[in-house]
C-alpha cells in the first residue's frame, strides 16, 4: 500500500462554531475536489470536516481492494464524530459522496440536511453493469481511461485517478442501490444540484432524491458545468447556494 498522498489531496478540517459539516468526496477521486467548497464553509464559521475514503489521493493500486463498507465505514465514523462536538450536522457529498450523503440521512435521523451534487444514486443500467461483469470474469482489474477530468472549464483538472479498479466499482454500484431502495426514509430537507451535461453520473440519479425522498427538495439545475461542478464554471453559484441551505438548515 501507498502512503504517500498525492499534493492537494489530504483531507481538510477546519474548528469553527457549533454547527457542522461533513463533506465528501467522490470514487476515484479525493478531497481535491471540494477543497474550495470546503474552505468556503469553514469561512462561514461552520465546523467542517473532509475527510479522506481509503485507497484514494494516493494510488490507484490501492484502492483496487477496497470495497463499498470501507467508505461507509468513514462516512458514518467522520458524521458520528463531528456530531460528538457540533449541535447540528450537514451533509455535502459530490458523485458516490452523495451516494454516502443519502445513506447517513437514513442511519442517522439526526442529520440536519443533505447538499447533493451530481449524486450517484444508481447502476448505469442492465447492459453497462453486465458488460462490468464480463470484464471482471474476465481478469481485468482496472480499466484505464483517458485520465481526463469531467469539467467543462478550460485548462481546469481534478486530480483523480486514470482509471477504474472495476471490483471496488462493482461495490460502489452495488452499494449506492442499497440506499436508492431506503430513500423514502430521508425526511430533512435537500438541496440537490444537477448539471445539465455529465458524462459521468446521468443527471437522472437526481431524478431519485426528487421522487423518492419523503423531505422537501429544491432543485438547481447547472448550464455551465459537468460532473465536477466543485471546480467547473459553476463553482461560485455551487458555493453560494450551498452556503445560503446551510444557513437555513443550521439555524
Amino acid at each position: 500500500m501507498n502512503d504517500d498522498i498525492m499534493p492537494g489531496c489530504e483531507p481538510f478540517s477546519s474548528a469553527g462554531n457549533s454547527m457542522g459539516v461533513l463533506i465528501l468526496h467522490g470514487f476515484t477521486g479525493n478531497p481535491y475536489s471540494m477543497r474550495p467548497l470546503a474552505q468556503r464553509c469553514a469561512e462561514a464559521g461552520y465546523s467542517v470536516e473532509l475527510p479522506r475514503f481509503p485507497g484514494h489521493g494516493t494510488s490507484i493500486e490501492d484502492l483496487v481492494p477496497r470495497r463499498w463498507p470501507d467508505f461507509v465505514d468513514v462516512a458514518l465514523g467522520a458524521f458520528d464524530e463531528l456530531s460528538g462536538r457540533c449541535d447540528k450536522v450537514a451533509v455535502i457529498g459530490l458523485s458516490v459522496g452523495g451516494g454516502l450523503t443519502a445513506l447517513i440521512a437514513e442511519e442517522r435521523p439526526g442529520i440536519a440536511g443533505c447538499v447533493f451534487i451530481n449524486p450517484m444514486l444508481k447502476g448505469p443500467g442492465a447492459e453497462l453493469e453486465q458488460g462490468l461483469r464480463d470484464l471482471i470474469d474476465s481478469g481485468l482489474e482496472i480499466m484505464a481511461t483517458d485520465g481526463k477530468s469531467d469539467i467543462k472549464k478550460e485548462d481546469t483538472t481534478e486530480a483523480k485517478y486514470e482509471g477504474w479498479p472495476l471490483r471496488a466499482l462493482q461495490s460502489v454500484i452495488e452499494g449506492v442501490e442499497d440506499v436508492n431502495a431506503k430513500m423514502s426514509s430521508i425526511t430533512v430537507p435537500s438541496l440537490l444540484i444537477s448539471s445539465r451535461e455529465d458524462h459521468t453520473v446521468a443527471p437522472e440519479n437526481g431524478d431519485e432524491i426528487v421522487e423518492r425522498s419523503s423531505g422537501p427538495v429544491e432543485r438547481i439545475w447547472l448550464e455551465e458545468s459537468y460532473h465536477i461542478a466543485t471546480l467547473d464554471n459553476d463553482q461560485e453559484l455551487v458555493e453560494r447556494a450551498t452556503i445560503e441551505f446551510l444557513a437555513k438548515v443550521l439555524e
